[in-house]
């Protein structure tokens, strides 16, 4: 067998390059024990999980040379046979030096397995959705590491702390410890009004698609149990209109969990371009706000000696914000 032969096995860290012919992948220790629906959707971008779905019911993937099924988990050394697929192959993303240098320069730790940054407002965690690319895929550039992963996600217009994992034992381990909700995330934003102290906002939300296609999120008793705990930290004016500035402290995981339980109790997020009121939004446009006012400010990670907690002051917008 030749080095080019197309049943030549690649290892599984490496990219496809030719979805057109028969792809054979070798499972290295980065993939050991995912699903094998997860760990192909992982490299075949744009393909749809029902496609996906179809193609294993065809028998057209393969793990060691068997049938196999969505859930079906794979191990270091299997080869898994991929039949061709009409994909395009997604180009590597552009990140220029500076803008990688200064991504590098936001890591604010960082060990064998994982990197926590402080990530600025306006840059989405992943590609996609209109986004060529987003977080993950210029710090797999800007780094060289072939292995990175999100633990968790935040909002694109959200800025603060993301965990990303370097090596797959810490993915499962910080990942399971956010199911056991035994990680505490802690969020500054400010708010319109003057906001009532010591509340948990103990809402259920739903998420919907509107008629274009965006999706977001509403209160409604169909949706999955959410709670979050507010702490006013400050009350103030800008040019006449009331705002607080607020910790909030979700207590599930939700998407979009702390801007609709705020907009739930009238306190829509300044800058909220989703679930401001018409009012509130005239009044944050007329008072100069550009910014989804929400920062993912201290997260408390559990560890081998006890907890680790990261914590990143407030950026300058968002600060000159409360400073008016």
């Amino acid at each position: 067998m030749t080095q080019n032969s197309p049943k030549t096995p690649q290892s599984a860290d490496d990219a496809i390059s030719d979805f057109s012919r028969v792809n054979f992948l070798t499972v290295t220790e980065s993939q050991h024990g995912q699903r094998i629906d997860n760990f192909l959707l992982a490299r075949l971008k744009g393909l749809p999980r029902s496609h996906l779905y179809k193609l294993i019911r065809d028998d057209e993937i393969r793990i060691n040379k068997k049938r196999c099924k969505p859930h079906d988990r794979i191990s270091t050394g299997d080869v898994v046979r991929v039949a061709p697929i009409r994909l395009s192959v997604r180009d590597e993303p552009v990140v220029s030096d500076d803008f990688a240098k200064g991504l590098l320069g936001r890591v604010v730790f960082e060990n064998d397995g994982l990197i926590v940054l402080n990530k600025p407002h306006g840059l989405a965690v992943h590609g996609g959705s209109g986004e060529s690319f987003g977080v993950i895929e210029a710090m797999r550039v800007a780094t060289g590491k072939k292995y990175l992963e999100l633990i968790h996600r935040i909002d694109k217009d959200t800025s603060g702390l993301l965990l990303i994992a370097k090596k797959r034992s810490t993915l499962k381990d910080l990942q399971a410890h956010f199911r056991e909700k035994t990680i505490q995330k802690d969020y500054l934003c400010v708010a319109h009004g003057t906001v009532k102290s010591g509340q948990k906002i103990d809402k259920p939300l739903l998420k919907y698609t509107l008629k274009n296609g965006e999706r977001r999120v509403k209160v409604d008793k169909d949706g999955k149990p959410s709670q979050t705990v507010i702490e006013v930290l400050a009350t103030f004016e800008i040019d006449g209109m009331a705002v607080s500035l607020v910790k909030a402290s979700p207590l599930t995981g939700r998407t979009h969990q702390i801007r609709v339980h705020m907009a739930s109790v009238g306190h829509a997020l300044l800058g909220d371009d989703k679930y401001q009121s018409p009012t509130q939004a005239s009044l944050a446009t007329q008072k100069g706000i550009k910014r989804l006012c929400l920062h993912a400010w201290r997260i408390a990670v559990p560890s081998d000696d006890g907890v680790q907690v990261f914590e990143v002051d407030m950026p300058d917008d968002m600060r000159g914000v409360c400073e008016g």
